[in-house]
């Protein structure tokens, strides 16, 4: 399994930004513990497992799951939408407001 340290010398995501904390004794003991049953040094670990968080923490934001009722209300919309009115015009106005570019 290839390892970050394995990837090329031009890979163009250089460490250039830092991040620091600090850790109680307990807590730095344990993540060291990890580290060696990986055979991964300390920092490497961290970087590693606080990026793979990172990644699981913002996919599960950004994912929406639908009941079996919400799906199919959501498909029969798309195709059989709703008449555009008023409402459904302030509707989207209020959407784009708060929905990112």
């Amino acid at each position: 399994m290839p390892r970050p340290t394995d990837r090329p010398a031009n890979d163009d995501r250089s460490r250039s930004s830092r991040l620091g904390f600090r850790v109680d004794r307990r807590a730095k003991t344990l993540v060291q513990r990890a580290a060696d049953l990986e055979r991964r040094s300390l920092t490497d670990y961290c970087l590693t497992t606080l990026v793979e968080a990172a990644q699981k923490t913002i996919a599960r934001h950004e994912t929406l799951t639908l009941s079996d009722q919400d799906r199919k209300a959501f498909f029969d919309t798309l195709v059989h939408p709703p008449k555009i009115n008023s409402r459904l015009k302030r509707a989207f106005k209020a959407a784009q407001r708060r929905v990112e570019p």
